[in-house]
This record gives structure tokens, C-alpha cells and sequence, in this order.
């Protein structure tokens, strides 16, 4: 049997956890519930600036009680980082510095299409499609993180 995250922690209620399916136009996010067992879409941010994206997460931080973050790495199929996996590390350290909350890293190879793939079989327009994707990639990104005991990737300094 797999071992949930709050096997892994002393409370009961270790806290809500936000996925966060990283893009430089938008970022989905998802939300999981304070026991750390299910995973939920929230929202897509589309970013504009710096300053704009600060705000945001200080409030989303704030306002839904976040007590870490797991930013998705978009991996090559050998597990190497790729370009954007770097860039989703280097915005997941600056998320980190900004919130004072904890980020973990995991692979999100494939968030995308399944999430695609999934809203094409409910029948989902073109146009409902693109809104929903992101934060559907973001809750599956979650899940996978969550069912694997919340067992992030470790991410070393000298690949970047």
C-alpha cells in the first residue's frame, strides 16, 4: 500500500498543498484538500508582470492557506531537464523566497496531454478547453505528486 503525505508528517492535517503547472504565459494551479488525499483545479493565472505574479501568489497563499508548493518539471523522456524545467525551477526558488512556503519539484511529463485528452472525452469546446487545460494539467501534476507519497524531485544547483 502506498504511503499518503500525512503518513509522512506528525499532524493529522499537514496542510493544503498547491500544484502549480508552470507556463511563462499562464500557470495553472490546483489545490488539495488539508489531508492531502485529493487534488482540486483552481484557477490559471495569466501573467503579466513580476509584480502582478507576487500579488497573486501572496494572496493565493493567503487566502486558501497554502502550506507548500510542488511545481511541475516538464522533463525530456530521458528525465533530463529541459529548458523550461529549468525555467520552472528558477520560478519555483523565486515563489519560495516571495511566500517563505516550501517548494518541491515533480515531473509533469505528459500533465498536458493527458489533461487534453481528458477534457476532449467530456466534450469540452475548443475555446473551453484552453480555459480549463492548464489548472486540469496542474490537479493531475498534484495527484501523481500526492499518490506518490508527496515525494518531490530533487533538484541540484549545478544544473543550472
Amino acid at each position: 500500500m502506498k504511503k499518503s503525505c500525512v503518513d509522512r508528517y506528525s499532524s493529522e492535517s499537514p496542510g493544503i498543498v498547491a500544484g502549480i503547472d508552470y507556463g511563462t504565459v499562464r500557470i495553472g494551479v490546483a489545490i488539495s484538500d488539508p489531508r492531502r488525499a485529493i487534488a482540486f483545479p483552481l484557477t490559471i493565472h495569466t501573467r503579466k508582470n513580476e509584480a502582478r505574479d507576487a500579488e497573486f501568489f501572496r494572496k493565493l497563499v493567503t487566502d486558501e492557506h497554502i502550506t507548500q508548493f510542488v511545481v511541475g518539471l516538464p522533463l525530456h523522456l530521458s528525465g533530463d531537464l529541459s529548458d523550461k524545467a529549468r525555467e520552472a525551477v528558477v520560478f519555483g526558488r523565486w515563489l519560495g523566497e516571495l511566500t517563505g512556503v516550501p517548494v518541491d519539484y515533480y515531473d509533469e511529463r505528459y500533465t498536458s496531454v493527458e489533461a487534453e485528452d481528458y477534457l476532449l472525452e467530456a466534450n469540452f469546446t475548443r475555446k473551453k478547453r484552453k480555459q480549463r487545460l492548464d489548472k486540469v494539467a496542474a490537479q493531475i501534476l498534484l495527484t501523481a505528486y500526492l499518490e506518490s507519497g508527496c515525494r518531490g524531485m530533487p533538484v541540484d544547483s549545478e544544473d543550472f
